[in-house]
């Protein structure tokens, strides 16, 4: 069960089977650095399902959760340490970054036998601050907890929220915003940008390392492949491709795809100025520090090519001692890329619409249904399950169509999609429950987001975060009790602009 508001008495600390193989790595890989205490930790929230798959004690874990997750009291077996890492920030390179307000505690193998790491955000200042105060304000941890969970029950991989505290002291930024630690769960932390802080300083030697640990760690059934790293390079392209098609297929905006924000294990990282989108519009952009719209909803799938591009510069030397040999065969990856990404995004399109056969025209027929949503301003998320209904019974066809400005905007398109589905083998009785399976009725909407952080620091009220999360763990279920969080936000709930949590 889920922690409610309470303070928690201090005890022994309890045992936890860390195994902690980023921290035998070479010295340059990291600092050594422990959370800062916090004056008044309080436990706001605890994930004792996914402790609990971790492998670990979640009375323990739960019962003494404001000291261990503010990094109060250290864990049995944690060595905390600051990742060190670059990365191109907007496109301009950053030689050094790393974890200027994170620490990984360290790693558990879990109950499926996958490695995780558990990292605190916001405990303090570290080697890599960059002048900074190492801490998060309230607001960005909800917003990350809400989120990333919500990811994970929308089936898209993504790092996780284990537990969620107050530190009973200010943080600073253009306003003064209570204090509070994230805990997340990873398959690994290691990014892009890792492989960059490497490849700038000419470093070889634990270049190869750190790409011999990723292989081990992700990708052991390419080990024994002869080319071991342009396979690496091949496997950590197929990963995006897949995760950013299913980033699309949810309208998710990721906001800040900077390389050190982009996992090699293709996991959804780093939950900053995200949000989904509203009315269908794909040059949509959120984020308030990204003026030039680089990463918009549309330009996503190339943002992915762009960075694997840069991974694949820094294995180079590791591809092949013939730097064009081995540029040729980097670029033959990167260049298919862009194909592996379209079989992806439009595999999952034709779902969404109901399509469980390929026909050559099935990428007008989706491309014509996103024009007239465009047009029309349609909500993204409420057109697909609202078709998902109509697929079921016509009685349907007046809500699906009151989806668009202009209801009558979209019959043509309906009479092609009737006449597509009349050729398709799988029988009409099977289609609404396979598009149910990936049409959801409910995603974090940013204004409802907006709301449950507000009441949360303005009145100390976790209500609306925790309904949330009750409804976002069961996306794709029909939820009357909820019914008005499938809803798009009035205009005056609009939310315009996310912020950056630093």
């Amino acid at each position: 069960m889920s922690s409610s508001l309470h303070d928690n008495p201090v005890r022994e600390a309890p045992s936890t089977p860390f195994d902690n193989s980023y921290a035998r790595l070479p010295q340059q890989f990291f600092a050594e650095q422990a959370p800062t205490p916090v004056r008044e930790p309080r436990l706001i929230k605890f994930n004792a399902a996914l402790a609990r798959d971790l492998g670990l004690d979640a009375e323990a874990l739960e019962r003494d959760g404001a000291a261990i997750f503010s990094g109060n009291k250290p864990l049995p077996g944690a060595q905390p340490l600051a990742m060190a890492y670059a990365g191109h920030q907007f496109g301009s390179f950053v030689p050094q970054l790393g974890d200027g307000r994170a620490i990984l505690l360290g790693e558990v193998v879990d109950r499926h036998g996958r490695r995780r790491d558990i990292q605190l955000k916001g405990a303090g200042p570290t080697p890599f601050s960059r002048r900074g105060d190492g801490r998060a304000a309230l607001g960005p941890v909800l917003r990350e907890y809400i989120v990333s969970e919500a990811m994970h029950a929308l089936g898209i991989p993504t790092t996780r929220a284990l537990a969620a505290v107050t530190t009973g002291e200010p943080v600073y930024r253009e306003d003064v915003l209570p204090g509070a630690v994230f805990t997340r769960v990873a398959a690994s932390h290691i990014r892009v940008g890792t492989f960059q802080f490497f490849a700038a300083r000419g470093d070889t030697d634990n270049l190869r390392i750190l790409a011999d640990h990723v292989i081990d760690r992700h990708y052991p059934d390419i080990k024994d492949r002869k080319n071991r790293y342009l396979a690496l390079l091949e496997a950590v392209a197929e990963r995006q491709a897949s995760l950013i098609a299913r980033w699309l297929h949810v309208g998710f905006i990721h906001g800040v795809m900077n390389t050190d924000n982009m996992t090699v294990s293709g996991e959804t990282i780093d939950f900053g100025p995200c949000a989904f989108m509203d009315a269908y519009d794909p040059a949509t952009v959120f984020s308030s520090i990204d003026r030039q719209g680089r990463y918009a909803y549309a330009n996503q799938p190339g943002i992915g090519q762009w960075n694997l591009a840069r991974l694949g510069e820094t294995l180079l030397p590791l591809i092949d001692p013939t730097l064009d040999t081995a540029v040729d065969l980097a670029n033959t990856v990167i260049k298919g890329y862009g194909e592996r990404f379209q079989g992806h995004w439009l595999a999952g399109m034709r779902a969404k619409i109901g399509l469980g056969d390929e026909d050559d025209g099935d990428l007008d027929l989706i491309q014509s249904l996103l024009a007239v949503m465009q047009q029309g301003q349609a909500d993204f998320s409420l057109t697909f399950r609202r078709l998902t209904a109509l697929a079921a019974s016509d009685e349907a066809e007046t809500a699906f169509a009151a989806s668009f400005t202009d209801p009558q905007s979209i019959m043509p398109w309906l009479a092609r999609w009737r006449e597509r589905l009349s050729r398709e083998s799988r029988s009409a009785a099977e289609r609404p429950s396979a598009m149910r399976r990936i049409n959801p009725a409910f995603i974090p909407r940013n204004h409802r987001i907006e709301q449950a952080i507000q009441a949360a620091m303005e009145d100390d009220d976790f209500s609306l975060f925790e309904a949330l999360l009750t409804v976002l763990a069961k996306p794709y279920e029909d939820q009357p009790a909820f019914a008005p969080y499938a809803e798009p936000p009035r205009p005056a709930e609009r939310v315009l602009q996310t912020f950056c949590g630093t």
